[in-house]
């Protein structure tokens, strides 16, 4: 770790600008993530255009602060409703919503509140350590380890494809056709381009994205009329007593457990904060001396869920600064706002781009203190936040993202992608064809094309480099433990967690 880089990124981060746009950007987060169905990753696809305007540490701050305050926000609505407003609050719901039910809504927000701070801040502490060295690592790699690499990042489609591997690996094929859109590096031909001037530049990425993830979002929520009638169940804030020091200490270690375990999931690719939520629940509940409380509103089961996918938060950047493999829809949402700005995740970012990275990185230990500020003035206001009105919200929504599109390239055939994008996305969501294979497929099929061509090259042919080179060989030997190892602990969590999942999405019994 170069000294004089890390007191310059530190430097960088002191400007009111930067300090103004965290703020706002954890409270963004915390809005979209508190309103069932919406989340921190839909309002970083939301946001991502508006962050060109920006310098690159204070916009890809501002949405790694969004990605934080989303987290923390879906356990508002988990608390207070007893619907999560993401999936990595499913598992808050178990004991917020029935200890909110007993009139402690506040020491349930509080808790939850604590929990993904400390874990928040745990998970940029490991960042900060392990993301530098496992960069100086990777110097030491060509062509071959680079088209492994892209091949390691696409075998996360094993642990982002739902139930169907198969239709995950169509929608990465597809992706991968999509990326291969427009003027070859190589040979300057074009591809797939039909004769269109505007394609020669390929798809961009950004319009796809909000078309993707963003505006089928937007338009089932307008469709959908359900959300207004279970606003009625809203658990009101009548009780004043928040956590007491007593309460800290009992649930202390469990926080900084899950937070570990958070921590450790977020920087494996292909995870995700859902599985660590649930997994910090499960240690908790098993490590706990008294596990039938758990259910019924105990503290430490509010905790564990929280720490644990605030933790995944920072962690999950590890493997994308150093190795450009993201690994969910958020991380991958990041991946093209870094390239937006001319950073180019991977070995070389660190040598090339160190200072920025770094004031990136003390950024989100400042997102999480500004997350807890917020959560701590904005409690009260909470129950209001989840009743706003879809009616004006999501309009208003779509219109953002047909202005992102646009402003993404400064060209009205960017708002035409959006579009077909956006029908692309019904039709696949009907065929049950999961979108986050195919974004995969969009960013790592050209890292892949480029670097095996590269590697052919310098073999003459044969394919066995991958074979001879240590590193290469390891990568591909790390690619398929983990491919096995993903699927496993999918079906183990399957198993564990199919009733708790059950119950979190709708009302929770409290008699459960």
């Amino acid at each position: 770790m170069d000294f004089s880089t890390l007191l310059n990124g530190f430097l960088q981060v002191f400007h009111l600008d930067n300090f103004i746009f965290i703020f706002l950007g954890v409270f963004i987060g915390i809005v979209f993530g508190a309103i069932p169905g919406l989340s921190g990753a839909l309002a970083m696809v939301i946001f991502l255009p508006f962050s060109f305007s920006l310098s690159p540490v204070v916009g890809i701050s501002m949405l790694m602060a969004i990605y934080c305050g989303g987290c923390y926000g879906g356990s508002v609505s988990a608390i207070l409703l007893g619907t999560p407003g993401s999936n990595e609050a499913a598992a808050t719901v178990l004991d917020g919503y029935p200890l909110a039910k007993r009139g402690y809504a506040r020491k349930a927000l509080e808790v939850a509140l604590l929990a993904s701070t400390i874990g928040g801040l745990l998970s940029s502490v490991a960042l900060l350590f392990f993301a530098p060295a496992i960069s100086t690592l990777t110097l030491r790699f060509s062509s071959p380890e680079y088209f492994m690499l892209a091949i390691f990042g696409l075998s996360i489609i094993s642990g982002v494809s739902g139930e169907s591997l198969l239709k995950g690996l169509l929608a990465g094929c597809i992706g991968i056709m999509i990326s291969m859109i427009g003027m070859d590096d190589l040979s300057g031909l074009s591809r797939f381009t039909f004769n269109n001037v505007n394609l020669l530049s390929g798809v961009n990425l950004i319009a796809m994205m909000l078309g993707l993830f963003a505006i089928p979002v937007l338009v089932e929520k307008m469709e959908n009329k359900e959300y207004e009638l279970k606003l009625t169940e809203i658990v009101s804030m009548t009780n004043k007593e928040g956590v007491t020091k007593k309460e800290f200490k009992k649930i202390f270690p469990s926080i900084v457990k899950s937070s570990l375990i958070g921590i450790g999931i977020g920087a494996l690719p292909g995870t995700g904060a859902a599985i660590a939520s649930f997994i910090s629940y499960n240690e908790a509940k098993r490590s706990s001396k008294h596990p039938e409380e758990f259910g019924h509103g105990a503290l430490e089961g509010i905790a564990a869920p929280e720490a644990g996918n605030n933790g995944v938060t920072a962690a999950a950047l590890i493997p994308l600064l150093t190795l450009a493999i993201p690994g969910s829809a958020a991380v991958a949402t990041l991946i093209g706002a870094l390239m937006m700005h001319g950073l180019v995740p991977g070995p070389q970012l660190f040598q090339t781009q160190g200072a920025t990275v770094y004031a990136i990185m003390f950024s989100i230990v400042i997102a999480n203190i500004a997350m807890f500020a917020e959560g701590k003035v904005l409690a009260r206001f909470f129950a209001k936040v989840i009743q706003v009105p879809q009616v004006i919200l999501m309009p208003m929504l779509t219109i953002f993202c047909f202005a992102g599109a646009y402003a993404a390239k400064g060209t009205a055939f960017n708002i035409l992608v959006l579009v077909i994008a956006g029908i692309a996305s019904f039709a696949l969501a009907k065929l049950g064809i999961p979108h986050v294979p195919l974004l995969l497929g969009v960013i790592l099929g050209p890292i892949a094309e480029t670097n095996l061509r590269n590697s052919l090259t310098l073999s003459n042919g044969s394919w066995l480099i991958f074979l001879t080179r240590p590193i290469s060989l390891a990568i591909l030997a790390l690619t398929i433990f983990l491919v096995i190892l993903v699927k496993w602990q999918d079906q183990k969590l399957r198993r564990k967690t199919g009733n708790a999942s059950d119950n979190s999405t709708g009302t929770y019994d409290e008699e459960a």
